[in-house]
C-alpha cells in the first residue's frame, strides 16, 4: 500500500479517469469531477478540475452559508449567474463566491467542454440554499444531509415563518 501523494504530476492529473456526478436536484449538472485534493488527502479543502459538455450546468444554483468556493477557467466558455446577472466568461477568469453571499451556477453555453479548476472549504457542518428550487440543505460531519422547503422552516426566534 503507497503513501498518499503530496505531488500529482500533469500525466498523473491527466492520467485520472475522472467520476460522473449529477447534482441530486438538478439532472441538467452533468459534469466528470477530478478530485485534486482527495487524491492527495486535503481534508479541509476540495480542489477539483471539473469537465462540462455544453448545454449542462456545473451545478444547482446556490449559495452556502459559512463555506467560500472560488472557480478558475481554464478552457471553454460559459454564462455564469451571480445573483440576478449573468456574465459571459472564458479562460483564464476567476471567481470567488462568498459564504453568505450571491446564489450561483454556471451554464455551458460555448461549443466546447468547459474545464474549470474549483475549490472549495470543507466545514464539518454547513447550510446552503437552491434559491431557484426553495429548497435549504443542512449538512453536518458524519450525519446524513437534511434537505427542506423553506418556506416551510420556521424560526422560533423571529416569531414567524420565513
Amino acid at each position: 500500500m503507497s503513501e498518499t501523494p503530496y505531488l500529482l504530476k500533469a500525466s498523473e492529473i491527466a492520467a485520472m479517469e475522472g467520476l460522473a456526478k449529477t447534482h441530486f436536484l438538478n439532472p441538467n449538472a452533468k459534469r466528470i469531477n477530478k478530485s485534486l485534493g482527495d487524491a492527495t488527502g486535503l481534508t479541509g479543502l476540495g480542489i477539483h478540475i471539473i469537465e462540462v459538455e455544453p448545454g449542462h450546468d456545473t451545478t444547482e444554483v446556490h449559495v452556502h452559508y459559512f463555506e467560500d468556493e472560488a472557480v478558475y477557467v481554464l478552457s471553454g466558455t460559459a454564462t455564469a449567474e451571480i445573483g440576478d446577472e449573468h456574465h459571459d466568461i472564458g479562460p483564464g477568469d476567476f471567481i470567488g463566491y462568498r459564504k453568505n453571499g450571491l446564489p450561483h451556477g454556471i451554464r455551458n453555453t460555448g461549443t466546447e467542454t468547459l474545464r474549470c479548476l474549483v475549490i472549495g472549504q470543507r466545514l464539518a457542518q454547513d447550510v446552503a440554499d437552491y434559491t431557484h428550487l426553495g429548497k435549504r440543505i443542512y449538512r453536518n460531519e458524519g450525519m446524513p444531509w437534511d434537505l427542506a422547503d423553506i418556506d416551510a422552516l420556521e424560526h422560533p426566534q423571529a416569531g414567524a415563518k420565513k
